[in-house]
């Protein structure tokens, strides 16, 4: 499913590689084209022709003749009456009227008919928008967002993957994604997103200003969106903290946390691995407390183990005095069992870096 970049135009289809009017002049051209060829063969062989109301065949008779027998099958007011004139008409003219036919219908669908069906299509897929992911950049890091989703059972059609890549979107679309071929930083494009009634959206831009102006754009359309963005330079995730992210991740700060990790020992890293991916044995699972939790330690807890809880705001450690009880309200953050690898497009032991 895929939705247009143009701001009046957001509708299901794949960006032309030409624009509409250079689309349009092709067409008109190509019919001319075939036309041509139809009089041309027509005033050549013209004494094959004869007129029923006077008998004398002109030029202007002949185009006449022409668009009538391109556009219908004629009136019978001239027809052709020797052998050569109806061969020309039967394997020239007739295969020639088909194509300008065809070359009308599919304009008038392409510029007609097919926009009125893919905006309602496109509201029939807005309809269906509500506590959905977006993620506005479809490089490396957004390609990985979306497959973690997948792994981690997100019903990939709940999905808005918004970049300007047709490669990109393609490979989103091919995993089933809802696509959006458009600018993230423009209100226009998020609120074809529906943004206003997104769960969370998630930017990788590749520069760090594009992302930080999506996150503006995005938080002052939604306040409620919980927004998570990648920023490069360590100087600039104070202000994307201010734009309204929610989650800044650094994968240069990452990948440092993992290296200084593995000099503790060979596994470390391994398992700092498994605990941010889905596709381990291990995983971290953020969730609600449930009544089944109140009163239990959060180390006890039957659906994994409890390491951090946050309580009106206030971050928890196991190791704490009120850790020893959990609380309704209370945000727990958990080890739990990895889930089934269901990685789109390629193995998990296949991922990009």
């Amino acid at each position: 499913m895929r939705l247009n970049k143009h701001v009046k135009d957001l509708h299901l289809r794949r960006r032309s590689a030409l624009p509409e009017w250079a689309s349009l002049g092709l067409r008109v051209l190509l019919a001319l084209s075939l036309i041509s060829v139809a009089l041309g063969g027509h005033w050549l062989d013209r004494d094959g022709l004869r007129d029923n109301i006077d008998g004398a065949i002109s030029f202007t008779d002949v185009l006449y003749f022409t668009m009538i027998t391109v556009t219908t099958v004629g009136y019978g007011d001239i027809v052709p009456v020797t052998d050569s004139a109806r061969l020309f008409d039967t394997f020239v003219v007739t295969p020639i009227r088909l194509f300008v036919w065809l070359i009308f219908l599919g304009t008038a669908y392409d510029f007609l008919l097919r926009r009125t069906w893919q905006r309602w299509r496109m509201k029939v897929i807005q309809r269906q928008l509500s506590g959905h992911v977006v993620i506005a950049g479809y490089g490396t890091s957004g390609n990985e967002a979306l497959r973690e989703l997948i792994r981690r059972e997100v019903d990939s059609s709940s999905i808005v993957v918004i970049d300007r890549d047709e490669r990109a979107l393609a490979h989103a679309e091919e995993c089933g994604a809802v696509v959006l071929d458009g600018d993230a930083t423009r209100d226009a494009t998020l609120q074809i997103a529906r943004i206003d009634q997104a769960a969370t959206l998630m930017v990788s831009a590749g520069r760090d200003d594009t992302t930080i102006l999506i996150v503006l754009t995005a938080r002052r359309l939604s306040e409620r969106v919980r927004i998570s963005a990648v920023i490069r330079s360590d100087d600039n995730e104070p202000l994307a903290r201010q734009a309204g992210a929610d989650v800044v991740i650094n994968p240069a700060s990452f990948a440092g946390l993992l290296l200084a990790g593995s000099s503790n020992g060979p596994h470390v890293a391994e398992y700092l691995t498994d605990l941010a991916a889905a596709y381990g044995r291990v995983a971290l699972h953020e969730r609600d407390a449930t009544p089944e939790d109140v009163g239990r330690p959060l180390t006890g807890l039957s659906t994994g183990l409890g390491v951090r809880m946050f309580r009106n705001g206030l971050c928890i450690g196991f190791d704490q005095p009120e850790a020893a009880a959990v609380q309704l309200g209370d945000r727990i953050v958990e080890i739990v069992r990895g889930g089934a690898d269901l990685q789109c497009g390629a193995p998990a032991n296949g991922r990009r870096a």
